[in-house]
């Protein structure tokens, strides 16, 4: 069947027995720096609940699966049919089979449908026709974006669709096509060696980071849309010079953690630096530190932030204390929640520090560091 101009999709029925000979379930992993499959694991509840019904007297599952091939498998139009209606076409798809292949190296993905897969495999019936949808492609980010497209009515975690947009081809709704930038940005601190957020960040193939994914999403989209990163951004597309923006996060939050060494890297129920307050906070710190360098025609490196940063050193409470926010306002240093109210409350208070300290430090002796613009 033809959609719109150039698409081609191809609808059949199989033997769900005979899926697992030419398909695989393509699962979520990271092999080294890139992210491989897109597939949620499955979920046995549901899975199981799937497999009784099937095993039932009259069980009926209309909804197809929808599976990925790649260029191995071809379309032979039958000549001896037309039809009239000029966007269908009979025919045979030839699709290899070798039983002994890998699960990695089989022609065919299944981008929706895993459980039902799953649930006619190991239901005890002797077969169980199912509806396919296929579409032929040699790219794994157009199976990507299809993934997303086909889950984004369910409940898919928003990390999971955060951490494939980097690597999607092709359209997406406007506001995931927002994330896709901020989604690669985040992804290079999460693994260049260089970054002092490397495997620091928790995601659905990291979940060993210490610092949520969404919360550097966040302070990364903030600072595109009003901070410092902006000056590097194309906002008619929404991209922009990544590696001009990554000359501003890499040495900033490196100058953070060596400034605040004893708070860096701890989970966040032990340090609020690496919580979603703190990450927030600091990046609006970052633009406001950034924005002044620019304006004086600098771009500030690792030991400008670093000398910036040492002027809030004895004035933050990231792992015990208290925030002293003014004469009566006191709260213990784990209070502070990530809500929109104690971030404009920290960030008030890092603003107001800094710049008193700063001025201070400028009448005493004034800068000569940073690099040119």
């Amino acid at each position: 069947m033809r959609q719109g101009s150039d698409r081609q999709l191809y609808t059949f029925a199989v033997d769900g027995k005979e899926l697992p000979k030419f398909t695989t379930v393509s699962r979520v992993r990271r092999d080294e720096r890139q992210i491989a499959g897109y597939q949620r694991p499955e979920v046995l509840a549901h899975v199981a609940a799937i497999r009784s019904y099937i095993e039932t007297a009259s069980p009926m599952i209309p909804n197809a699966i929808v599976v990925a091939f790649d260029t191995r498998v071809r379309f032979e139009p039958s000549e001896a049919v037309t039809m009239d209606n000029g966007y269908v076409t009979p025919g045979t798809l030839i699709v290899p089979v070798d039983e002994d292949l890998p699960d990695e190296d089989k022609p065919g993905w299944v981008v929706d449908g895993q459980q039902r897969c799953a649930a006619v495999r190991e239901a005890e019936v002797d077969s169980f026709p199912l509806c396919i949808t296929a579409f032929i492609t040699a790219s794994a980010g157009e199976q990507r974006a299809q993934f997303i497209l086909v889950n984004s009515t369910k409940p898919l975690p928003k990390g999971l669709v955060y951490e494939l947009l980097p690597s999607t081809d092709g359209p997406l709704p406007p506001a995931l096509m927002r994330k896709r930038f901020p989604s690669f940005v985040v992804e290079r601190l999460n693994f260049d060696d260089d970054s002092p957020f490397y495997q620091l960040i928790q995601t659905p193939t990291s979940p060993d980071g210490v610092v949520k994914g969404n919360s550097i999403l966040r302070m990364v989209e903030n600072s595109l849309t009003n901070g410092c990163l902006y000056h590097y951004r194309d906002p008619d597309t929404g991209s922009g010079d990544i590696e001009e923006m990554l000359l501003v996060l890499k040495p900033f939050w490196q100058a953070v953690q060596t400034v605040f060494e004893e708070a860096w890297g701890l989970p966040p129920r032990r340090s609020r630096l690496m919580h979603g307050v703190g990450i927030a906070s600091l990046g609006y710190l970052m633009d406001a530190i950034t924005d002044e360098y620019i304006a004086r025609g600098m771009l500030p490196d690792e030991p400008d932030y670093v000398a910036e940063l040492e002027l809030l050193r004895d004035e933050c409470a990231w792992t015990g204390g208290y925030w002293q926010f003014d004469p009566d306002s006191r709260r213990r240093w784990n209070e502070l929640q990530n809500t929109p109210k104690d971030i404009n409350l920290l960030t008030g208070y890092l603003h107001r520090t800094y710049r008193r300290l700063s001025q201070a430090e400028r009448q005493r002796a004034p800068h000569e560091h940073g690099s040119e613009v």
